[in-house]
């Protein structure tokens, strides 16, 4: 029985939603060159991604990485959230002064 090593994609982006039960909606962004003309551009992609517990706020940064489908355009799961949004990481760090 040959079993090969699938390596699972991962990317980071954005949570920009979070209305859904268990789903949130993640914006990656990425740099690529212009083939032609040689600028940079931005492009960007939105992804749904499972948030089996619901931890995820709009803004957070968030690692995520493929998995089987669970739904029609959710292919994707929350692996850990990277860093918080702006307002949490005010409230946490308001919190830690007291």
């Amino acid at each position: 029985m040959n079993i090969s090593k699938v390596r699972k994609t991962t990317k980071i982006g954005v949570v920009i939603g979070n209305k859904m039960k268990k789903t949130v909606t993640v914006l990656v962004e990425r740099q690529v060159r212009h083939p032609l003309y040689k600028k940079i551009i931005r492009r960007k992609k939105k992804f749904l991604a499972h948030d089996e517990y619901e931890k995820c706020k709009i803004g957070d940064v968030v690692k995520i990485v493929e998995m089987r489908p669970i739904s029609k355009r959710k292919r994707w799961r929350i692996q850990e959230i990277v860093g918080l949004s702006p307002n949490e990481a005010e409230k946490e760090v308001k919190e830690n002064k007291k």
